[in-house]
């Protein structure tokens, strides 16, 4: 509270980003209905009327404008604007006429690679036992570039259900925000919690049923957004386990992404080929409503996020000794989390063992992708 307290734009970031995309998205979904920009419904969609694309305008509009006002705009912020513009930019193009891989591809590297240029790459991270490591450049930028462009496509996969991107990144946002305000890295949490008011705005018309779709504009600003923010707000500090705290954050998109990727590689799939074995499409396949789905990643995120914090803000070890009440609580919320992932595990996997229906649609789909193959 006394860090908002002496930074508010922290909360009026937010808000604002918040208003923006809930009054824009209508207009900018008008527009993608005019200019044919929808989605139409399909076997391996989940909409059945068609929805327009482009909300990723109104979100990347929501994170600009508050942005301009609120951060001090140092090279570091410049960049990562900039590269969210040419991201968002790549994204329309794709929602407009579609892109080839390589070529899409291509287009997050060069936005991966801008804020490099501005300063925004993993030159140290401390490591356990081993204390703070320097990277020369040649290293790591080429990091940093591997990290943006897998989040941006992380955040990309798992934009297939309605409000599930949006809800996992405004998550994400209010955690890496209340991190990097405890480490002092103002722009960073200002940076953060718009992104997380945007996201919530984008809700308000992105939630079952959508009347919107992000689209590939909304899904690459926000994947690169938060991959910048974690590196210019987490990475790159002294302690050693912030090292960790990103991959917690995200590692629902990372999970998602992880096990889509192995199963497309076992059938000999191209990986950029669109399918039904995300996380989503298998709560549906067990009988979840896309509305209980998305609530139930979404409080796997938290729990996740709550275990991040608790690592950051719990002084379990300090002067190199164990506390033990501290680290008991530790213990605790991080067995909540891993409590959480197991959970879901059971439900992906042993309760559609118990159910032959299931079963049979499973099995009916993997041998067409399969013969696909």
């Amino acid at each position: 509270m006394d860090a908002l307290r002496a930074d508010p734009q922290v909360l009026y970031g937010a808000a604002i980003a918040l208003l923006i995309v809930v009054l824009l998205t209508p207009a900018v979904g008008g527009m993608a209905r005019l200019l044919g920009v929808v989605d139409n419904p399909g076997e391996r969609r989940l909409n059945r009327r068609p929805i327009p694309r482009l909300g990723g305008l109104a979100i990347f509009m929501g994170i600009l404008v508050p942005s301009l006002a609120f951060l001090d705009l140092s090279s570091e912020m410049r960049g990562i604007l900039l590269g969210a513009a040419v991201a968002c930019v790549v994204g329309a193009i794709d929602d407009f006429r579609g892109l080839a891989p390589l070529p899409k591809l291509a287009g997050q590297v060069l936005a991966a690679a801008i804020p490099t240029a501005f300063g925004v790459w993993i030159d140290h991270f401390t490591l356990p036992f081993l204390g703070a490591v320097d990277l020369p450049p040649w290293v790591g930028v080429p990091i940093t570039i591997v990290w943006i462009v897998a989040v941006m496509n992380m955040v990309n996969f798992l934009d297939g259900m309605d409000g599930l991107a949006s809800g996992v990144c405004a998550i994400s946002g209010i955690t890496f925000a209340v991190l990097a305000l405890s480490l002092g890295k103002v722009d960073a949490a200002i940076l953060s919690a718009i992104v997380a008011g945007a996201c919530i705005g984008f809700l308000r018309h992105n939630f079952f049923p959508a009347r919107i779709f992000m689209g590939d504009s909304g899904a690459l600003v926000l994947g690169y957004t938060l991959a910048a923010i974690s590196v210019a707000g987490l990475l790159k500090t002294a302690s050693t386990v912030v090292l960790f705290l990103p991959l917690l954050v995200l590692a629902v998109p990372i999970i998602d992404t992880s096990f889509v990727v192995l199963k497309r590689l076992k059938y000999n799939q191209r990986i950029s080929e669109a399918d039904q074995s995300h996380l989503h499409h298998r709560f549906l396949n067990i009988g979840f409503s896309q509305r209980r789905a998305a609530v139930t990643m979404w409080a796997w995120t938290a729990t996740l996020g709550a275990a991040a914090l608790a690592t950051r803000f719990i002084p379990f070890r300090e002067g190199g000794e164990w506390h033990p009440r501290e680290t008991a609580t530790v213990v605790a919320i991080a067995l909540a989390a891993l409590g959480f992932s197991v959970y879901i595990i059971y439900l992906l996997e042993i309760v559609k063992l118990g159910n032959p229906r299931v079963r049979r649609r499973i099995a009916e789909r993997e041998r067409s992708e399969q013969k696909s193959a």
